[in-house]
């Protein structure tokens, strides 16, 4: 079995870590570049950084912020937010991101994905799928959102899944906004289904607050990576402790200390 990696997400406006509950009510958590070096000493596998107010204003702040970020820290960091084009994932790869995250994008031209892949190596193209279950003319299902998760689109996200990995996605970042901020645990059924769709990693996010959730994720969910912020940013979990405990169950997991 592969190593499981746990992933903290920084959720970024204007160079600052925020986090909201079903990605709204935003409340500050500190200085992203900081909190990143925090997180890669006490033994993240990786770190994703999100502009969350990725306008064209914010984008030169945005590079900045990953220019420090890569002279700081030693993990592979991913960022995302409002990148759409070619020269988006150049700039940012160039200033030291070793993966970009694409969502929106890529919902509004999925041969985005298959460009990215043939120019820079699937190994550093995320796509980011933020779902909800809602009802439709067939019934609830699972549907893909775009625009921070205010718009639903017309994609089932099993389907999509699919498709992404078909295009030459390297990785899935799968976020149910069901369960995002709630602390009441993953959306298992939800990746499970997705994780054994799809032959390429995925991320699961939104949902984590305590320790046997990542158990869950990781074992009842097949997922390769769990994702989560305020319960890092806040201090109510430690990824040391959150390592070791996972360890005592029986999965594999990389120790730094």
């Amino acid at each position: 079995m592969l190593t499981k990696r746990i992933i903290p997400c920084l959720d970024v406006k204007d160079g600052r870590t925020v986090k909201g509950v079903n990605f709204v009510n935003l409340r500050d958590a500190g200085d992203a570049v900081a909190l990143g070096a925090m997180y890669a000493e006490h033994g993240a596998d990786e770190l994703v950084y999100l502009d969350i107010t990725a306008t064209v204003d914010g984008r030169s702040t945005f590079i900045d912020l990953v220019r420090k970020v890569a002279h700081t820290i030693n993990i592979p960091f991913t960022v995302g937010g409002g990148i759409s084009t070619k020269e988006d994932v150049s700039a940012l790869l160039h200033a030291g991101a070793d993966k970009v995250s694409i969502n929106s994008a890529a919902v509004r031209n999925p041969g985005l994905i298959d460009e990215l892949a043939r120019e820079f190596g699937s190994q550093c193209i995320v796509v980011a799928i933020d779902t909800r279950f809602i009802e439709t003319p067939l019934g609830r299902e699972h549907i893909v959102h775009t625009h921070g998760g205010r718009q639903a689109t017309e994609l089932r996200t099993i389907a999509w899944a699919k498709e992404v990995e078909q295009r030459g996605a390297g990785e899935l970042l799968l976020t149910s906004m069901d369960t995002d901020g709630t602390k009441d645990g993953f959306a298992l059924e939800l990746t499970s289904i997705v994780s054994s769709a799809a032959n390429i990693p995925v991320i699961a996010s939104g949902g984590a607050g305590n320790m046997d959730h990542f158990y869950d994720v990781f074992t009842n969910g097949k997922a390769d990576a769990g994702l989560a912020a305020s319960i890092f940013h806040f201090n109510e979990m430690t990824i040391p402790d959150l390592k070791q405990y996972l360890t005592d169950k029986g999965l594999p997991m990389r120790l730094t200390h």
